[in-house]
């Protein structure tokens, strides 16, 4: 064993390093054969494109040594794209090979990498405004239709099995069980891309979640192009922007308030009226966020929601096949009634996303351990309102079934004095027994009533204190993640268009990251050639030579050199 670690043969450059005498080791490539999961390599055109270096050098630095900040994000990068989903796992790949796809004689151990990540996460926050930088630039490239932008907003429940805090418990619909745990509020793009996500250690409903966290990003973050800003100054009823939830954030009054800022929501109805007549329902040829064509039985109406006279909606309602109508309620007024059902019923794209990153990304993963003190404004609910509610249910529930066996207690007997005695006597007792529920009920709702609904965390009683996880390098982390995914995206668009199975582009880049490939540097011609060996399939090879091809043709210099990646498909 070299007293470098294995793989480390670039002894005096390690040793400036460590002096100080180099800010960081110049990348140099060597010609390889058969590296494992050198595929990943393939991905690194759309990872640069996708902004993973742009903003980076702007909010990061780190000190000199032999790692620079380009090798790091990109090893990071390239190790969630290959399936490692946390950093212990680095101690079980071939350092040496994976050095050479970095230009380098080795990766970093498991604890440098700590040790650069605990630099790159010391500053809170920051990590969040590298997101956001880049989600304005993601959210510029998508396709401004004449409705504006449209973006997913739903909560991802992140289970917590650690001790070291007692976070509130939430229902997880997966578990179907109520479990310590997080939730994350993540804003996608129609086709689940995702922007980015709030943390919120004390979840109040994704209503609240909506108007203090995902709404002000949005309006901070969302450019509108010049062509947007003439579409709204010349039509009052185009929006700016369209969210679209599930029931949890149906709330007339949050929709009024986006409508005065003219940003349009979309939902389900959370309490729809009778069914409406079959007669009113026209089938449509509707295209749904996949490209797949479908027959849908439509019918639309304008309704009034709330207490507030002046909300006026629009309501879409779909005919399923066993007779039920699905509600949808919407506040923009353009675009026809399928294109509101498809956006709506599209949201399987943000679930579909969520299952993919935790099956795929680690998404749930704890990345570091550790807590911190969460802000003072923060409140939670009232332990001591939460058991005087508790008593007040299991009270009214006693009273109801009083109340019942009251009036379905009858006479069934022959009338005679000792029976009418008898059923006097019990209805008197089920009489006395309501009456000491009522009084008690009321005594219990005064004091429910009295007591705060919500206090702040810091007000808690001892016991039920807690901290929060703590939340920079996972927001750095998922960052790297959320590049990852989209380069993945982008790249399974490309191999689609020579694919038969619409749904094997995603399972086809996972197996191009596990190939060997090798390595064939050019100085004098100033290339890198990266020769992936053959897949299982003709079919796929096929695909791979398109994707090659195309990756090719963006002429992408690898980072921190001149070498311009050329792509090939064919063993040596």
């Amino acid at each position: 064993m070299a007293p470098m670690g294995y793989g480390a043969t670039r002894t005096l450059q390690r040793v400036a390093a460590a002096l100080g005498a180099v800010a960081e080791t110049p990348l140099v490539f060597e010609s390889a054969r058969d590296i494992p999961q050198g595929g990943v390599l393939l991905a690194l055109p759309a990872l640069l494109a996708l902004g993973l270096l742009r903003h980076s050098s702007e909010l990061y630095r780190l000190p000199s040594g032999f790692y620079g900040l380009s090798s790091v994000l990109v090893l990071l990068a390239l190790l969630a794209l290959a399936r490692i989903a946390s950093l212990e796992q680095v101690r079980y790949v071939a350092a040496g090979e994976w050095g050479n796809l970095l230009g380098l004689d080795r990766i970093p151990e498991v604890r440098t990498l700590r040790e650069k990540l605990k630099l790159l996460c010391a500053e809170a926050g920051r990590a969040a405004r590298w997101n956001a930088a880049l989600a304005r630039e993601w959210i510029g490239r998508q396709e401004q239709a004449t409705a504006g932008l449209a973006f997913y907003v739903d909560g991802h429940v992140r289970v917590y099995h650690g001790e070291l805090s007692k976070l509130p418990r939430h229902y997880v619909a997966r578990e179907r069980f109520y479990m310590r745990a997080t939730v994350d509020y993540w804003v996608n793009a129609l086709d689940g891309q995702p922007f980015c996500y709030v943390n919120k250690e004390v979840d109040h409903g994704l209503v609240q979640a909506l108007r203090e966290d995902v709404l002000p990003w949005l309006r901070a973050n969302v450019p509108l192009s010049a062509e947007h800003q003439a579409r709204l100054a010349a039509d009052a009823r185009v929006p700016r922007f369209t969210v679209v939830f599930d029931r949890e954030g149906y709330s007339p009054d949050l929709f009024l308030e986006l409508q005065q800022e003219r940003i349009a929501a979309l939902t389900y109805h959370r309490y729809p009226k009778p069914d409406w007549p079959t007669a009113e329902f026209q089938e449509q040829t509707v295209q749904l966020a996949s490209g797949e064509t479908v027959r849908l039985k439509l019918a639309e109406r304008q309704t009034q929601l709330g207490k507030r006279p002046g909300l006026a909606v629009r309501e879409v309602r779909k005919l399923a096949s066993d007779g039920r109508q699905v509600s949808i309620v919407s506040t923009n007024g353009l675009g026809d009634a399928a294109a509101q059902a498809v956006s709506l019923m599209a949201r399987w794209s943000q679930e579909n996303f969520f299952k993919y990153m935790r099956e795929h990304f680690g998404l749930d993963a704890l990345v570091q351990y550790g807590t911190e003190e969460i802000p003072a404004t923060v409140t939670v609910l009232n332990p001591a309102w939460r058991e005087l509610n508790r008593q007040v249910r299991s009270l009214q529930a006693e009273w109801k079934r009083c109340r019942q066996r009251q009036g379905s207690t009858t006479l069934n007997q022959p009338l005679c004095e000792p029976a009418v005695r008898q059923y006097e006597q019990y209805q008197g007792q089920l009489q006395e027994q309501i009456e000491q529920l009522e009084a008690r009920l009321q005594e219990l709702k005064k004091q429910r009533q009295a007591t705060p609904h919500q206090i702040r965390v810091q007000d808690l009683p001892e016991q039920d204190r807690f901290t929060r996880l703590r939340t920079e390098r996972k927001q750095f982390l998922d960052t790297i993640k959320m590049i990852a995914y989209r380069a993945e995206t982008a790249m399974a668009a490309t191999v689609r268009e020579k694919l038969a199975r619409f749904d094997d582009a995603r399972a086809l880049l996972r197996q191009i990251y596990q190939t060997e490939v090798d390595l064939i540097p050019d100085v004098d011609g100033k290339t890198l050639t990266v020769r992936l060996h053959h897949l299982t399939q003709a079919a796929h090879d096929a695909a791979v030579r398109h994707l090659c091809e195309e990756l090719t043709a963006t002429e992408t210099a690898f980072p921190g050199t001149d070498l311009r990646l050329v792509y090939q498909l064919g063993s040596a």
